[in-house]
């Protein structure tokens, strides 16, 4: 080869290298997380800090989110204390106007509010506060982003359960037992309208065609225990019956949810396989269990 070529071939292999090296490089992003002292939240934020990731937070109480985050990981309330802002305040109290600046710049939104297990939390107002909140949050990331120019979408993810049936009709149909039970949950038991509400929202009033800044993908874990994080097991639906088809820890449903966020929005990616679908997860050890028993 010509010594001419050698000054070329030079300038090529360090600006490969250089793309390479950037490639490799983790990103950094920015996720607004909702329900973050919740069981599953504060899992959700623990994750993505424990990954150098950027974490807005909304709370009621920064202390308590704080004390959480340090049982998870210790000291992680002064070790991670440049990458998590803290909003002070209930969702649904925040105007239009408050929560949109909160979300603007964020890459992500995660949701994961649920109801507290106890008299007051399941029949007490807000009755439809996982589907309003999820209202609320779309209404902000459209209004944020408004005047963004390019074609990036921010991610919404919200926590839903498998004991809710997918609105386009894509899920298996449930046995007769089970749909008297449902019925009566969703007369009695308002948490499950509630989420019944927001999966026909996302569904329907965010469908693709109907957003034009977000895309979302609501996660639908089976029965949540508590546990470390391990391998887990995407299905496009609910595996079995309504009780006892699996577990998954909450920690892992965080999992999930962190690997979302942090997916490729292009190609093949994770987060481009189960964008506007309502995916469910098992922890894997639990799937390979029944997997076995069905042999």
């Amino acid at each position: 080869m010509s010594q001419h070529h050698r000054p070329t071939n030079l300038i090529f292999n360090i600006v490969l290298t250089a793309i390479l090296i950037a490639a490799t490089m983790a990103k950094t992003t920015t996720t607004l997380v909702v329900g973050s002292t919740g069981a599953t939240g504060k899992h959700v934020v623990a994750q993505l800090l424990q990954q150098d990731q950027n974490v807005r937070a909304i709370a009621r109480s920064k202390s308590r989110l704080l004390a959480l985050l340090d049982e998870i990981i210790p000291d992680a309330s002064t070790k991670y204390a440049s990458k998590l802002q803290v909003t002070e305040a209930a969702i649904l109290d925040l105007s239009d106007d408050e929560l949109s600046k909160i979300v603007a710049g964020c890459d992500a939104v995660v949701q994961c509010l649920g109801h507290t297990i106890t008299f007051r939390g399941i029949y007490r107002d807000p009755h439809r506060l996982v589907a309003d909140s999820a209202k609320h949050l779309s209404a902000a990331i459209e209004s944020a982003n408004a005047n963004v120019t390019g074609s990036k979408k921010i991610k919404f993810v919200v926590m839903g359960s498998d004991g809710v049936s997918n609105p386009d009709g894509t899920d298996d149909v449930r046995s007769r037992s089970e749909r008297i039970i449902l019925s009566l949950l969703r007369k009695l038991v308002p948490p499950h309208a509630d989420n019944e509400a927001t999966a026909a929202y996302m569904s329907h009033d965010l469908a693709k065609d109907n957003v034009k800044k977000l895309e979302w993908v609501v996660v639908r874990p089976t029965d949540l225990i508590d546990g470390q994080v391990s391998d887990y097991v995407v299905y496009d639906k609910p595996q079995g019956g309504l009780f006892g088809a699996g577990v998954t820890t909450r920690a892992n449903c965080a999992k999930f949810m962190v690997d979302l966020v942090l997916a490729d929005g292009g190609g093949s990616s994770l987060w481009t396989e189960h964008a506007f679908k309502m995916p469910v997860v098992h922890d894997a050890a639990c799937a390979t269990e029944k997997k076995d028993e069905t042999k």
